[in-house]
């Protein structure tokens, strides 16, 4: 039970903690969907690295996701900067064109639909002590960037930031899990004067009540907590604005 348990916990919690502050910034910007965007891209890269790459080790499937993010990062930042007011439209298309590229790549894949409900929804307690191992240095380096170089949340800092932590994440918990936790503890704080804390608290509440249900009813993880995430952050948010 630890063994499938744990895992899963610490992942979920590492991805609760660091995307906390990166969706208040979300949030602050007006950009909400970049990060459906931009885990979708990074995903997009994980199936042509498994259509088009024989047996594909991960960490060139790393690679190529991460790239694929970074890649995405930039070309958001120059849509803010030379055509803000079509950001947000730019943003949806491209996460539309990317689910459909990803669809098309899989047509004719054996395991298609279960592979594209691998990217979408996660597989969240088959993640091993391994992947917290070796993703676990990825979110302690975004969180010490984002806290001790503040001026790195400015610019393109944010979204190579924000590239890097997409890619880790949608590889352990999928593209669903990564918007919840990115955008419902932000709402959760949004009439707090300590944004931080409360969706932090929300993330850790949310991530802890998801993985109980699902070890305890046998319902996937990763659709079950976001479940756990909105109902959370609607708890929290009425909390704060009474």
């Amino acid at each position: 039970m630890i063994s499938i348990v744990g895992p899963a916990l610490v992942v979920g919690l590492m991805i609760a903690l660091t995307h906390a502050p990166l969706g208040i910034e979300v949030l602050k910007r007006g950009i909400i969907f970049i990060d459906l965007a931009v885990a979708q891209i990074a995903g997009l890269g994980m199936v042509a690295a498994g259509v088009f790459l024989h047996e594909p080790a991960a960490w060139l499937i790393q690679l190529i996701a991460l790239a694929c993010a970074i890649l995405a990062g930039l070309f958001f930042r120059k849509v803010e900067t030379s055509m803000p007011q079509l950001q947000e439209a730019i943003i949806g298309v491209s996460f539309v064109l990317a689910a459909s590229v990803a669809i098309l790549l899989l047509a004719d894949h054996p395991h298609g639909g279960e592979e594209i409900q691998h990217l979408l929804s996660g597989q969240m307690l088959f993640v091993t002590w391994e992947d917290v191992v070796s993703h676990a240095p990825i979110y302690a380096l975004i969180l010490t960037a984002w806290f001790w170089k503040p001026a790195l949340r400015s610019g393109i800092g944010f979204y190579l930031l924000f590239a890097l932590a997409i890619t880790s994440s949608v590889q352990l918990v999928g593209v669903y899990v990564v918007f919840a936790s990115l955008i419902l503890p932000a709402l959760a704080a949004l009439n707090s004067r300590h944004p931080h804390k409360v969706a932090w608290l929300c993330g850790i509440v949310s991530v802890i009540a998801g993985i109980i249900i699902a070890m305890l009813s046998d319902i996937p993880a990763g659709p079950l907590i976001v479940v756990t995430y909105v109902i959370t952050a609607t708890v929290f948010y009425r909390l704060y604005k009474s």
